[in-house]
């Protein structure tokens, strides 16, 4: 039947009727369309068809609940259900975000570069081949994962089957990577679509992450903070040695370059913020040294701290 044409305005019921409504409506349009009443008609023939599409998805309760909710792609060869909810639900998070949908991706060859793509939709949208609907999924990635790629296991929604798509280094709250020909199969010899994955950072409970830049907070004691001292550090290539200059102040930060977020030739640092961290046990002696301390200031502490 034709695409603009409602299903239940074909049979003049409202779409809140009942089954039983559904049925009468369509008993009584078919005794008047039927070829056997309306010999040699072609108009009353294909009236009697499009009654009888009508009907057979208005009659079925799954068939009629998939296209009351999404109205003429549902009747699509190849249409599933759970792929456009999958589709919706990932459009519906994209725009509470505040990141409208533009179904733009990124390609796994050319990861995060920000090239635009204009996705096929929905497959049963006209005539001839179409590509399948596209599947989307979510990976949670910790930072460790995006310091150094990953490869994930991705469960296709609506379905048990998994596939694994490397992930390279880099990603980013919100990153899409399309994989091709994984995603809802295509109608009439058309290509399969494409399986867009988003991805989800777990904030690290250590590491702060500011662009491709990582920050470390370490502390140190009274006397690598005076004296200096040559401490090891993990990072996420492995642990390394790092110097702590003499008299260092609380707060400030050590920079081990090109260690923090790699992408697409750029490399971010992984800074170091010391924490002075007082001695767990007292001691009278330390205490007269620290009291002695103060002569040492060469300006008052607070001196300009003003609000």
């Amino acid at each position: 039947m034709s695409s603009d044409k409602n299903l239940y305005s074909v049979l003049g019921v409202k779409n809140s009727a009942d089954d039983n409504e559904i049925r009468t409506a369509y008993r009584k349009l078919a005794r008047k369309y039927h070829p056997d009443v309306n010999p040699g008609d072609r108009s009353a023939e294909e009236r009697f068809k499009t009654i009888a599409s009508a009907y057979e998805v208005l009659s079925d309760s799954d068939k009629r609940k998939s296209y009351d909710e999404f109205g003429e792609a549902s009747r699509s060869s190849g249409f599933d259900a759970e792929q456009a909810r999958s589709y919706n639900e990932w459009k519906g998070r994209r725009e509470r975000s505040g990141r409208p949908f533009e179904n733009e991706y990124v390609d796994l060859e050319d990861l995060f570069g920000g090239q635009g793509y204009s996705g096929q939709g929905y497959a049963g949208q006209g005539f001839g081949p179409q590509a399948g609907a596209d599947i989307f999924a979510i990976a949670e990635l910790d930072l460790a994962q995006v310091v150094n790629g990953t490869e994930v296991s991705i469960q296709l929604p609506g379905s048990s089957k998994t596939t694994r798509v490397r992930i390279p280094a880099g990603a980013d709250e919100g990153s899409q990577i399309r994989v091709k020909g994984k995603g809802g199969p295509g109608v009439a010899k058309g290509p399969r679509g494409d399986l867009v994955i988003e991805t989800r950072i777990v904030p690290h409970p250590l590491v702060t992450r500011e662009g491709l830049n990582l920050t470390l907070k370490i502390p140190i004691s009274l006397n690598e903070a005076y004296n200096g001292a040559v401490i090891e550090v993990p990072t996420f290539s492995g642990p390394v040695k790092v110097t702590v200059p003499p008299q260092s102040q609380n707060g400030s930060k050590l920079r081990l370059r090109d260690k923090g977020i790699s992408r697409k030739g750029k490399h971010g640092h992984f800074y170091i913020q010391l924490e002075l961290r007082m001695p767990d046990q007292t001691s009278s002696e330390l205490s007269e040294i620290l009291k002695k301390s103060d002569e040492l200031y060469e300006r008052p502490l607070r001196e300009g701290v003003v609000l």
